[in-house]
């Protein structure tokens, strides 16, 4: 799994919360947090595909872009990595650190959790 940058977490949050986006949609969804022009945002999901964060298909004449990864197995990636690269630490931080998040669900935390502990155990 390619690890996404910061922009691009801005980028594939929207299409976790909202399903697959034009990039209009994803554009005006994200405009406020990036403050990019439109053609900057088309740039980020061209670079987004070439690495295989995002895939694109056509509806109805228009591309629309779906994450490849889903929000809690590219969550967990990240989470593993900082642990690893940051803290220097083998095991990830505990999915329980992210309660309150606006990003994560409570029912989404014990599955987090798991792929985590997964993750762990394949080591």
């Amino acid at each position: 799994m390619s690890k996404p940058s910061e922009n691009e977490l801005c980028l594939l949050r929207a299409i976790w919360n909202n399903g697959r986006l034009s990039a209009r949609e994803i554009h005006d969804a994200t405009e406020g947090q990036t403050g990019w022009s439109y053609s900057s945002t088309r740039k980020t999901l061209d670079r987004m595909q070439d690495k295989s964060l995002v895939s694109v298909s056509s509806v109805h004449g228009i591309k629309v872009y779906e994450a490849q990864q889903g929000k809690l197995n590219t969550l967990a990636g990240l989470i593993r990595d900082f642990s690893r690269n940051i803290l220097d630490s083998d095991t990830p931080l505990p999915a329980a650190a992210f309660v309150g998040s606006k990003l994560i669900t409570e029912d989404e935390i014990e599955e987090l959790e798991a792929l985590l502990k997964q993750a762990e155990d394949d080591t």
